[in-house]
């Protein structure tokens, strides 16, 4: 875990609310906080891989991950463990199609971006939906998530490039994820 004072998650704080209210008019400081504690979180690729099959591989595939989060007919013990799940798919969907886009299978491109992004606007209502109990102040949050899915990662793709110019990284078409 990045501590909360390391200059790495005050820099994707500062570029994430720059780019959401600059490019996509997002100004709404906790979806911007959430997101950049989400690059932060994600710089440990075992936190992008958390979600294991019943072996312990990590689940890599989304399909994977909505199975596996179905309580009734999925592998997910409980509701907690669905939102748990579907939580993640949100968080992990919005991570690949924002900053990673081209590690989505190139002949089929569109066509799942298009998935990635519906699964993790569904993913991140269904976890909109837990607004009761320990859950209910963070419902509201989910909700503008799931609302602004594509604005966020359009934002991310403007945080990705700003990432590049100050690193003067090659173009994104080069970079591979998996």
């Amino acid at each position: 875990m990045v501590p909360e004072s390391h200059s790495l998650r005050h820099l994707f704080h500062q570029l994430v609310e720059d780019c959401y209210a600059e490019h996509v008019g997002i100004r709404d400081t906790e979806v911007s906080s959430y997101v950049a504690d989400l690059l932060t979180d994600f710089c440990e690729t075992d936190r992008l891989y958390r979600l294991r099959d019943a072996s312990g591989r990590p689940l890599e595939e989304v399909g994977e991950m909505m199975a596996a989060s179905d309580p009734v007919h999925g592998t997910a013990a409980s509701f907690d463990e669905e939102r748990h799940i579907r939580k993640h798919i949100g968080d992990y969907t919005l991570f690949l199609t924002g900053m990673y886009p081209e590690s989505l299978h190139l002949w089929r491109q569109r066509v799942r971006f298009l998935q990635m992004v519906r699964a993790g606007k569904e993913s991140y209502w269904i976890v909109s939906q837990f607004n009761v109990f320990e859950y209910a102040q963070e419902a509201p949050l989910f909700q503008k998530l799931a609302e602004s899915f594509e604005g966020c990662v359009y934002g991310l793709t403007k945080v990705r490039g700003e990432m590049e110019k100050r690193m003067a990284l090659p173009p994104s078409t080069q970079t591979r994820v998996m």
